[in-house]
């Protein structure tokens, strides 16, 4: 669904979903991979298949009695109102208050579980138990002039878009650190008539800079135009897109073209004709070698296809996973490793990659933690890895990312790699990890930023670089 709050979610997952672990469950005697003398040829048996490829307790979601008033978020931007007829969502920036045009239906699914916070006029709202936490503080009353009609004009939209990176992107030390003061400069060209088509311009050019996958524009009533601004291709993506230039052939239709060649070479040359494609053919599974082990993962979500004009809900997605899982763990029961390939993942659900994350451990473990820019006085909110009670496997793991591999198929990578029977192989991530903090404009544009941090075990950050391989390979 589509929504102005960030979570873990065109629409895609990590704008509005949020990261729900799967639920603690107890230990079982796992499906074991053996190790042994095999596990010193696994890189070698990967890289020939390469080659032939192209928490606490939580009330209910029927708001609390003493929940009812105005809450104000720490970062995100959010004013929220809490009534008995349900919610409603503004957003605050330091350039001005305007209401978020969200039904209560979908706000309720974002906000509609409450957490007690450190005292009676703080509390922490979140979309289900174990998602990510957004920490509200009461006020007395809504702020002077946020329900108040209003035609903003160019220059007033201007600063909105301003304030918003300002105060929530979370990047600008490592993708361009003087962005605002090159924004600030372009400020004199804005007059309050200036036409939609050349505001959106403005902004795009202003973006273009970051080249953020998770920072986008989409500008809807632009003289009759719908603009969009997303990143610029790079890596993989740039050089089907020269690709595409050299044979005159649109870059939608190439890529295409190659992904249709990426999944023949999983099925036909990998797996060698025996290998499934199945859940929504998110998910190739199979044996690579014998007593190896193989499974891709193209997406963190979409493993079933939802009516028409319907997004699945994380429970569907799951619903939909779980057995398939179940299915091919259970197969690869005495396997030596196993190859677990990402490098071709577009992202989707952080709960789904967690619940993956999770059939790979045999113990509660540590798997990274986050927080929003300017959230003041908000721990980093830590995720860990429970063992599963469905079939699991704690062998010699190996997951290959590449540059396309992004969002939470990042967010898998970074589990993973707490885990001491993983190894990751191939080239770096993209390096977008921070959920997609949707803003809508007053003037029913959306901009979509980064506004989260995320670390590992150790502390560290990968946002804009990427997470490195421990043991480089060549992917594409």
């Amino acid at each position: 669904m589509m929504s102005p709050v960030g979570g873990q979610a065109t629409p895609t997952p990590r704008e509005v979903y949020s990261a729900r672990p799967a639920s603690p469950r107890p230990a079982r005697d796992a499906v074991s991979g053996g190790g042994g003398s095999r596990r010193k040829t696994i890189p070698l048996v990967l890289a020939g298949l390469l080659a032939g490829c192209a928490t606490p307790h939580a009330t209910s979601k029927d708001s609390a009695p003493d929940a009812y008033g105005v809450w104000r978020s720490r970062g995100h931007g959010w004013l929220l109102t809490v009534t008995p007829e349900g919610l409603r969502l503004h957003h605050e920036t330091s350039a001005g208050c305007y209401v978020d045009p969200s039904p209560p239906a979908e706000l309720k699914e974002m906000f509609g579980v409450q957490e007690p916070g450190p005292s009676a006029d703080v509390r922490d709202f979140l979309s289900a138990p174990g998602e990510t936490r957004y920490r509200f503080d009461r006020l007395a009353a809504l702020p002077d002039g946020c329900d108040t009609p209003h035609v903003w004009s160019a220059v007033e939209l201007f600063d909105v878009f301003r304030e918003t990176f300002a105060e929530h992107y979370a990047s600008f030390p490592q993708r361009d650190p003087d962005w605002l003061a090159r924004l600030d400069a372009q400020r004199s060209r804005v007059t309050p008539g200036m036409d939609g088509h050349a505001l959106s311009t403005l902004f795009a050019d202003a973006l273009r800079s970051l080249n953020d996958a998770h920072v986008e524009l989409l500008a809807g009533a632009a003289a009759s135009d719908t603009l969009t601004y997303e990143a610029r291709p790079t890596g993989t993506f740039a050089m089907l897109e020269q690709a595409a230039v050299a044979m005159d052939r649109p870059a939608r239709e190439v890529q295409r073209e190659w992904m249709r060649a990426y999944r023949d070479g999983i099925l036909q040359t990998v797996l060698r004709g025996e290998g499934h494609h199945v859940a929504n053919q998110r998910v190739l599974w199979g044996f690579a070698a014998p007593r190896i082990a193989y499974l891709n993962l193209l997406t963190m979500g979409g493993f079933v296809a939802g009516a028409e004009g319907e997004t699945p809900t994380l429970a569907q997605e799951l619903a939909a996973l779980e057995p398939v899982l179940d299915e091919a763990l259970t197969a690869f029961a005495g396997a030596d490793a196993l190859i677990l390939d990402v490098s071709n993942n577009r992202g989707g659900y952080d709960a789904v990659a967690r619940a993956i994350a999770e059939r790979f451990t045999d113990q509660p473990r540590r798997a990274y933690a986050k927080w929003a820019t300017g959230a003041k006085d908000v721990p980093p909110q830590v995720f860990t890895l429970q063992p599963t009670s469905r079939p699991s496997f704690q062998g010699p793991v190996y997951v290959v990312t590449s540059d396309v591999t992004v969002s939470a198929g990042e967010v898998l990578t970074l589990a993973l790699r707490a885990l001491p029977n993983v190894v990751q192989v191939g080239t770096a991530t993209r390096g977008a990890f921070s959920d997609m903090l949707v803003k809508p404009l007053p003037n029913g544009w959306t901009v979509h930023l980064s506004n989260e941090h995320y670390t590992d075990t150790k502390g560290q950050d990968s946002e804009a670089r990427g997470l490195p391989p421990q043991r480089p390979l060549d992917v594409f």
